[in-house]
């Protein structure tokens, strides 16, 4: 007895090729869809920095300086600083003075040096947080050579104002207060970056 299969099954038959996907659009459908998707998450996650630098604080507007320290007299070492804070950015002078010779002359100028640092700062509630990095006297940036630091700098301070003209700084690294007088009223003015 011969069986003939129906005729539903044989176009059935005809149509099923055992040529791989790729030849039959299958595959290139997938990779098409696998790019667009991937296109799709890339661009959701990212996003354009700003055109312009941040407002920072308005209160911190301006040239600051510290003139002196409680004791300074009696203490070994000690820092003198000086900020200038212009938009979000942040401009420092750190002026240590030393009775104490722990380098080589050339550097420690007879117990007197500065270090500067330029970066931007971030306040928030009454925490100062600020990131640079070690710079020349211009606020060029400094090699990884000679005397003194160099590289990042990383500070957080807690920010007192005690008047338009008074600020202090309570560093988490010291003990000492940076009691500082405004000198200079900046007003921000944000920069293309």
């Amino acid at each position: 007895m011969i069986c003939k299969m129906p005729k539903e099954t044989q176009v059935f038959e005809h149509h099923t090729s055992k040529a791989p996907l790729f030849r039959r659009g299958v595959g290139v459908r997938s990779f098409n869809l696998l790019a667009l998707t991937f296109l799709l998450s890339a661009l959701s996650a990212c996003s354009f920095n700003p055109s312009l630098q941040g407002k920072g604080e308005s209160y911190l507007q301006g040239e600051w300086k510290q003139d002196s320290i409680a004791r300074q007299k009696q203490l070994l070492t000690y820092s003198l600083y000086n900020f200038k804070f212009n938009c979000d950015s942040v401009f420092i002078q750190i002026n240590t003075f030393s009775k104490v010779n722990s380098g080589m002359d050339s550097c420690m100028n007879a117990g007197h040096w500065s270090e500067y640092i330029r970066g931007t700062y971030l306040q928030i509630n009454d925490t100062l947080h600020i990131k640079g990095n070690f710079c020349n006297a211009d606020y060029s940036l400094k090699k990884q050579l000679g005397c003194f630091r160099s590289g990042p700098y990383e500070a957080a301070f807690k920010a007192i104002k005690k008047n338009d003209s008074f600020i202090q700084f309570l560093s988490t690294s010291s003990v000492i207060p940076v009691n500082l007088r405004l000198i200079k009223k900046i007003t921000c003015t944000p920069k293309p970056l």
